[in-house]
């Protein structure tokens, strides 16, 4: 089963978004990501592209998005190697690590 993270805000007195400025000033400065505003998946029988705010990290196995939406950053937690940089993204970004 997929474990999926949310970086956010929520939590926190008083509870404020993340802004996507924010967002792309931290991943922009970090090595290894790039920005893409659509994420493309691909198979052996179907193509899917789902448009938003994307931030690609190249974990050296395997590129994973780093999602904004709505004031938070959504990632899956199913590559063990994001768990390290997820944290270390909810520190810079002063949020809090939610499951789901």
């Amino acid at each position: 089963m997929s474990q999926r993270y949310r970086i956010t805000r929520q939590f926190q007195e008083p509870a404020g978004e993340i802004s996507l400025e924010e967002c792309h000033a931290y991943f922009e400065a970090r090595t290894g990501f790039t920005y893409t505003s659509v994420f493309t998946v691909k198979n052996e029988s179907s193509t899917m592209s789902i448009e938003g705010h994307f931030f690609m990290w190249d974990s050296g196995s395997a590129l994973i998005p780093f999602r904004y939406y709505a004031g938070d950053v959504y990632v899956s937690g199913t590559n063990e190697a994001v768990i390290p940089v997820m944290l270390e993204a909810a520190s810079a970004l002063r949020a809090d690590v939610a499951e789901g």
